[in-house]
């Protein structure tokens, strides 16, 4: 009984190591996409580059939005 209670609660603490884990991996691939893209569109039209600068930021806010949610989240599952 108690081992089944030690096994479950390592899966959970797994589990939440492994979401936070994905949630990091996920942000980081976002912010870098939104950036490269951000730098291609700025060397074409370097006019718009204040406008595209915003964008990317409020972008970039949001996915680190998400990814915390995400932490939090499987942080409250152990």
């Amino acid at each position: 009984m108690i081992t089944t209670l030690l096994a479950a609660e390592g899966v959970a603490k797994l589990g939440a190591a492994v979401g936070a884990g994905l949630a990091a991996i996920g942000a980081g691939l976002g912010i870098g996409k939104i950036g490269g893209q951000a730098m291609d569109a700025m060397a074409r039209q370097p006019e718009v580059m204040n406008k595209l600068f915003t964008n990317m930021i409020v972008a970039a806010a949001l996915i680190e939005g998400v990814a915390l949610f995400a932490a939090v989240i499987a942080f409250l599952c152990i």
